[in-house]
């Protein structure tokens, strides 16, 4: 299920800010923020993906860091609210 869960949040990330160009995607424990490849609109789009795209609801006390800044952050945060 992981896989599956970063195979999309990667496709989407790719498609929506780097459009299609694989080079720029950071590693998957580095900050999107500070890689530069999400700003602060950047992170409310990548919420309305993750919502839309898992059926999760993100709740305004996790839109932090630690949820939200990495692909790894996003994957175990997507997992978590999977159960």
């Amino acid at each position: 299920m992981a896989e599956d869960v970063r195979t999309r949040i990667e496709g989407f990330i790719l498609d929506a800010f780097l459009l299609g160009d694989t080079s720029g995607l950071p590693g998957p424990s580095d900050s999107l923020i500070e890689t530069g490849v999400i700003d602060s609109t950047g992170v409310l789009e990548l919420i309305e993906f993750v919502e839309g795209e898992f059926g999760i609801r993100v709740e305004d006390d996790e839109t932090v860091p630690d949820n939200l800044d990495s692909v790894d952050s996003l994957v175990a945060f997507v997992q978590r609210k999977l159960g």
